[in-house]
């Protein structure tokens, strides 16, 4: 509270007004030459020193820094709520390309298969990534837990609702598009072997991508729903006529339990998990650390 003196003047700002003390944690004015990042805004904002990814101290027993996960005001269940319908989204969005690519004798074309899926992918990271993290693959939060962004006890709860998205998602379209459900499912058009090294490559690059803009603090972040839907879309126009373009185990899955087709899951299910946890190891290696480059911000959004 200002102090004000005895004829009601307050001692702020020269013009008869007090000048209230700034709010800790309040960002930075917008045409401040000190960028806020929107996806890593720290939730609980009060004045205490911030966790690091990989800690190395606590300060009281009240903040211990186990690992600087997602604020505890973010319920499990407002999470898995999060991934279940960003999942719900982005498998009909994604999977309705390519059906309408059957349906329609190539309506979408390539390019329109990659769009459907890396613009699905930027407006939901930009819509959900504050709450769940916006992971919707599992083998984005297997990864994120190996390298501890992410907490274990609650990989299973984030699947279970990833599958369930996938394959209620993957029923609507059989719904709308019967009979062409099948234009939905990712089989080789080749080798089995061609196949799993697509997959296992491109989901190195968008791990890569991805623990980049989630985790590190250093990396710009702001545009993250952009460069990671960017990614996506590189990926499928470089693997889509050959595998498909999954990079995701649900991506798979739920047009095959749909549509009964079940070949080669192995390939989708093993290839995308092994390619994840490449990419973010090797990031974890080249990435900066403490004292090298730009100073650190706040946290990433994904890491939820």
């Amino acid at each position: 509270m200002p102090e004000f003196d005895m004829n009601g003047i307050g001692n702020g700002n020269g013009n008869g007004l007090p000048t209230p003390p700034a709010t800790p944690g309040t960002p930075t004015p917008l045409m401040s030459s000190l960028r806020v990042d929107s996806l890593s805004y720290e939730r609980e904002r009060k004045s205490m020193p911030r966790c690091k990814c990989f800690p190395v101290e606590s300060w009281t027993p009240s903040h211990m820094c186990v690992t600087d996960f997602a604020a505890p005001d973010v319920s499990l269940a407002r999470k898995l709520g999060a991934e279940f319908v960003g999942t719900f989204i982005l498998m009909f969005a994604a999977s309705a390309g390519p059906i309408l690519n059957q349906k329609y004798d190539g309506a979408e074309t390539l390019i329109g298969n990659a769009a459907c899926a890396g613009l699905a992918v930027m407006v939901l990271i930009l819509s959900t990534g504050h709450i769940s993290g916006a992971h919707f693959n599992p083998s984005l939060t297997i990864a994120f837990a190996t390298f501890r962004h992410f907490p274990w006890t609650q990989v299973p709860a984030y699947i279970l609702a990833q599958v369930s998205a996938s394959i209620c998602a993957s029923f609507a379209l059989k719904g709308v598009f019967h009979p062409y459900m099948s234009g939905g499912v990712t089989i080789p058009s080749d080798t089995l072997g061609q196949a799993f090294a697509l997959e296992f490559i491109i989901t190195f690059i968008l791990m890569f991508v991805v623990t980049a803009v989630a985790t590190d603090t250093r990396a710009v972040g702001e545009l993250a729903g952009i460069a990671v839907g960017a990614t996506v879309m590189l990926n499928i126009l470089i693997s889509g006529p050959a595998s498909g373009g999954s990079m995701n185990p649900v991506r798979t899955l739920g047009p095959a339990v749909a549509s009964g087709n079940y070949r080669a899951l192995w390939v989708y299910m093993v290839a995308p998990t092994l390619g994840a946890l490449a990419g973010s190891g090797i990031y974890t290696l080249v990435k900066l650390q403490d004292g090298e480059g730009d100073l650190p911000r706040p946290v990433r959004s994904f890491r939820r």
